[in-house]
């Protein structure tokens, strides 16, 4: 067998940092003689097997190779985005890129020790003050996975709050369905819980009266979305009450930056709030990793799960910050806790906190006009075109909307790509009875020109 020469020595150093003195003390305690020794367990003929590997290539070659790969996909830093549906192509300030790869964000982890890890902390407590003002709850953790499983956490919160009395938890048709995925494959080991609402015989109106009909005093729990999943801006107040009347809790999905201009839910009787962070500051990253936002009224504070920092003072009298009002049983005696999440998202937290600092009120405000007023300006262009017809016209949207489209969704969004478009969203896939309609997502980030494009791009594929 080959021995171990000095080079190669020299490169397992550099994923193994034990110096010779520290193998050969390693090697006595175990009564080996040398490395080779341990290998001898090892059939000679699988030790160094002959591996088909192309020749060896310099770095600038592999990077090279590696563009000519990247280059062959479409992101949405050469193609124009209308695709949303739970994720946004918004534009993030170079400046939040550039303090979250600080080395005291980047690698931070869980801040279990307080005297050692006050600026995670305290990022992590501005993230929750930000966050609760934006909502209108009385306390935000930090955080969850993303929004689909925080909308399950939801169910979790109002199962412990009724102690598995009340079977009942409506959600509606009118939630991302890729939630209401999540919320059941959650709940597969509860038989007992009901997770209904959201039939086809519901349907998807937006005075929601069919869905606040089967609120009763077995409901536990009523998610609704904010916006809903078809960007429609909906007042939930008279369904909040209609709940509270039964004795049920509410919670609202909702997209952050459509708070920036919208009543918050905490205003219109929420008792949960949860959502997708993804907008604040983080990119799309083929989905993740992304930010589950959970928060609160008072009264159900201790059931929340996840991370909570608090402010307090420490012995010298100076303001500190703790991870507090934490269940142990969410990290050690696992069996008994309600929820096993604890998870707080680190790096996401901060990168939500510095966009949200960095815009500040007013930024933040105007960056959700700017979605608000592109996105009316888009809807208007393109049913402008001959055989394309708004749909839900009678209630108001923020920065989505859908369109009846004259022939098949998945043909124009194929030919667009052509244009280097994503199109939109195909809400025939989820939704039978919105068979041959298009979503369609704007941001900031589109310019008139970009819309005015899109707008010309469709006319052609329609009318070829």
């Amino acid at each position: 067998m080959p021995k171990l020469t000095k080079l190669t020595a020299r490169i397992a150093n550099i994923f193994t940092p034990h110096t010779e003195k520290d193998v050969e003390a390693m090697l006595k305690s175990i009564g080996a003689k040398s490395i080779e020794e341990l290998f001898k367990v090892v059939p000679a003929e699988h030790r160094f097997p002959e591996l088909d590997l192309p020749p060896a290539a310099s770095e600038m070659e592999i990077m090279g190779e590696l563009q000519e790969l990247a280059d062959a996909n479409g992101s949405t830093q050469n193609m124009l985005c209308f695709l949303g549906a739970g994720a946004y192509d918004h534009y993030t300030p170079a400046a939040v890129d550039m303090l979250l790869r600080r080395g005291e964000f980047y690698t931070a982890y869980t801040p279990y020790q307080p005297e050692i890890s006050q600026g995670t902390l305290q990022t992590i407590f501005e993230y929750q003050s930000m966050l609760s003002n934006l909502t209108g709850m009385d306390v935000v953790n930090a955080s969850h996975y993303d929004g689909a499983t925080a909308c399950a956490e939801a169910v979790i919160l109002a199962n412990e709050q009724f102690r598995g009395k009340r079977k009942k938890f409506l959600v509606s048709r009118a939630v991302n369905p890729e939630y209401r995925e999540v919320m059941r494959t959650y709940m597969q080991g509860f038989p007992e819980i009901k997770i209904e609402g959201d039939e086809l015989e519901t349907g998807i109106d937006a005075d929601m009266q069919k869905l606040i009909a089967k609120i009763d005093n077995n409901t536990a729990l009523v998610l609704v979305q904010y916006p809903d999943f078809f960007g429609r801006i909906i007042d939930y107040t008279p369904l909040a009450e209609a709940a509270h009347a039964q004795g049920a809790l509410v919670a609202v999905a909702v997209n952050p930056t459509a708070l920036g201009l919208l009543t918050p839910p905490g205003e219109m009787g929420a008792d949960i709030v949860v959502g997708e962070g993804q907008p604040l500051g983080l990119p799309l990253s083929y989905g993740g990793p992304y930010l589950g936002m959970f928060g609160v009224k008072g009264p159900l504070l201790r059931k929340i799960s996840g991370r909570l920092v608090g402010e307090t003072t420490d012995v010298r009298g100076q303001r500190a910050y703790v991870l507090t009002l934490t269940a142990r049983e969410q990290h050690i005696r696992r069996e008994k806790a309600s929820s096993n999440i604890c998870t707080n998202q680190g790096l996401m937290t901060t990168c939500a906190a510095i966009y949200l600092s960095l815009l500040g009120k007013t930024g933040f405000a105007k960056v959700a006009d700017l979605c608000y007023q592109k996105a009316h300006y888009a809807q208007k262009e393109i049913t402008s075109i001959e055989g394309y017809k708004a749909m839900f016209e009678d209630t108001p949207f923020f920065h989505e909307f859908v369109v009846k489209c004259p022939g098949d969704v998945d043909h124009l969004l194929e030919h667009l790509e052509d244009y280097e478009i994503l199109g939109g969203y195909n809400l025939g896939k989820d939704f039978p009875e919105l068979e041959g309609c298009l979503m369609v997502a704007v941001t900031e980030k589109m310019s008139k020109d970009s819309i005015d494009y899109f707008k010309a791009s469709i006319e052609e594929v329609t009318h070829d």
